[in-house]
């Protein structure tokens, strides 16, 4: 068993000295998030370097695998290291979808040489991903997907479009469902490739969004060529990889119901909104909103611990990510609510010099209910597999 204190002690003083000051600031726009990718202007030098230290130690990824250039650390270490961050507000170093949908689906379906591939520069944060599944008749009900990928020989033609890709204008790569056999039951005849997005061929189109903002897109496929060698697994069982990525989609949506690293409590925002009286936020109503909220963040946090360690004993996730995703969507709906009371009629502004204005991100966590699967869908989900209950 390592010694965790001492792994604890290093990892403290390792980001001290390599975590700039800059990373450790609060988020207050898009830029302040790095994505990565052959396109992604840095923000700042500071910006490029927390990435590059981060991404060396494979601690972009801390779980994953040396031998892809993961951190290779263990749940517990892992853990620690969350905590050490979160005690000097360290920002994450990369966002990614490589990293929190495909990354993990790789790992188990991937062939070899692909793992070898995609996963060091999916660490590294050296290729922007988006996710092709919903089309325009395909929401919930995704496996009645139509976008076609025939067989030509060396190569699949790919027809078809998707729509609310998010970031498909600006990632690199896309993984995508493909229905490769026309004739067999919806379920069975879809395979999982993976592309390059300056394919000839392929078009994005952003879709704007009651918030003012479009980062989704619709994406559009014609007669794009694939090579054979980019379909992961088998040939027409890629429901089985969309069904795992999912787990891990709902998963990071359900995160967003969990304060990110780098931002002010509510309580602070409070503080400084509002003032105080009596060494108390000066609001009681507010006060008792915001003790409320934050009982249901640390209980959920809890549970998200508990779904990890069951996942690790070899439970797997399952019908649990549904569970997350759920309740994760109206936690992080519920904090926008109260930084619009908190912020009382300023919290109105539509623009703002500093990025996005609060009205705005309050907008956008509605979608949270859409995205990754319906809360009704969850609902039908935790209800049949968690509840036992019938159909």
């Amino acid at each position: 068993m390592p010694n965790l204190e001492e792994f604890r002690q290093q990892t403290r003083a390792w980001l001290e000295e390599s975590c700039p000051a800059s990373m450790r600031n609060p988020i207050n726009s898009d830029k302040d998030q790095c994505w990565g990718g052959r396109n992604w202007v840095f923000e700042s030098d500071e910006q490029r370097l927390w990435l590059e230290c981060m991404a060396e130690r494979g601690w972009t990824a801390p779980q994953w695998p040396k031998e892809y250039g993961g951190g290779g650390l263990s749940r517990e270490e892992a853990k620690i290291l969350k905590q050490e961050m979160a005690r000097i507000t360290a920002r994450r170093p990369l966002e990614s979808f490589g990293i929190d949908m495909l990354g993990p689906a790789l790992l188990k379906f991937a062939s070899e040489e692909q793992k070898q591939r995609y996963i060091p520069e999916i660490i590294r944060g050296e290729i922007r991903w988006c996710q092709g599944y919903s089309e325009p008749n395909a929401g919930s009900d995704l496996a009645s997907l139509q976008m076609r990928a025939e067989d030509k020989g060396d190569h699949y033609l790919v027809n078809g479009s998707k729509v609310w890709t998010s970031y498909a204008d600006k990632s690199d790569w896309i993984f995508c469902l493909v229905r490769t056999d026309f004739d067999a039951p919806k379920h069975k005849g879809i395979s999982f490739l993976l592309f390059d997005m300056t394919s000839p061929g392929v078009s994005t189109n952003p879709i704007k969004l009651i918030s003012g903002k479009s980062p989704f897109c619709e994406t559009v496929c014609e007669n794009v060529k694939v090579p054979k060698e980019n379909l992961v697994g088998e040939l027409n069982k890629g429901w089985d990889i969309a069904k795992y990525l999912l787990t891990h989609e709902r998963e990071m949506i359900g995160g967003f119901g969990l304060s990110r690293a780098g931002t002010k409590t509510l309580g602070q925002m409070a503080v400084s909104a509002i003032g105080v009286a009596d060494g108390r936020l000066a609001e009681r109503g507010i006060r008792t909103d915001i003790a409320d909220f934050e009982i249901d963040e640390m209980a959920f946090a809890l549970t998200i611990e508990r779904v990890v360690d069951e996942a690790k004993a070899g439970q797997g996730t399952g019908a649990a990510s549904s569970l997350l995703k759920l309740y994760g969507t109206e936690l992080n709906k519920d904090r926008n609510e109260l930084l619009m009371s908190i912020g009382g009629s300023e919290a109105l502004a539509w623009e703002s010099e500093g990025g996005e204005t609060q009205a705005q991100h309050w907008l956008r966590s509605k979608g949270n209910s859409i995205e990754g699967g319906t809360s009704e869908i969850q609902l039908n989900i935790i209800a049949k597999r968690i509840l036992g209950m019938p159909g």
